[in-house]
């Protein structure tokens, strides 16, 4: 499943990875993959802004706004039967996620 194009705060440094695959093995919708003993973004508009991978990483190579942005705004479409809107361009729910 894809969210909102270009919305995710996910950020992920290469760099502080040590390769542990914590994050492959935390994330429900496959963000990561293991290559070459690092931590890979496979697709960033996977990320549903959960939170598990950054609070899994021990290593400070993830972060990310949980509860913001694309999960929030699928929730309160669902909630009050409308799209999904992040709240980026003023017009959806009182989050920001850019």
């Amino acid at each position: 499943m894809r969210y909102l194009a270009n919305v995710t705060t996910l950020e992920y440094d290469v760099e502080k990875c040590t390769g542990c695959g914590r994050c492959v093995e935390v994330c429900p919708h496959g963000v990561f993959v293991m290559e070459e003993k690092r931590a890979r973004i496979t697709d960033r508009d996977r990320c549903m802004e959960c939170g598990a991978c950054s609070l899994n990483c021990e290593y400070g190579a993830i972060s990310v706004d949980s509860g913001v942005g694309c999960a929030a705004a699928i929730i309160t479409g669902m909630l009050t039967g409308g799209e999904p809107v992040c709240g980026c361009d003023g017009g959806g729910s009182s989050s920001s996620c850019c």
